[in-house]
């Protein structure tokens, strides 16, 4: 199951890079410079890294504390 979601969070965030890239270019709000931040800010995997350099355990510790 750990590899299983490992494998999603791999095909999954690319797929979401390029929605934030299709919505930043439909968002008239923002301006030019915010609009590349935000891009820019979007091909880090903040979720995967997390998940990585908490060694996959960041919500199963949490669950073995809540039954203790």
């Amino acid at each position: 199951m750990k590899k299983l979601a490992e494998l999603l969070v791999c095909f999954l965030h690319p797929v979401a890079v390029v929605l934030v890239w299709l919505n930043l270019v439909v968002r008239p709000e923002l301006s030019g410079t915010a609009k590349i931040v935000w891009a820019v800010l979007a091909l880090v995997p903040i979720v995967p890294f997390v998940y990585v350099l908490t060694g996959g355990e960041l919500w199963e510790s949490s669950k073995k504390s809540a039954i203790r």
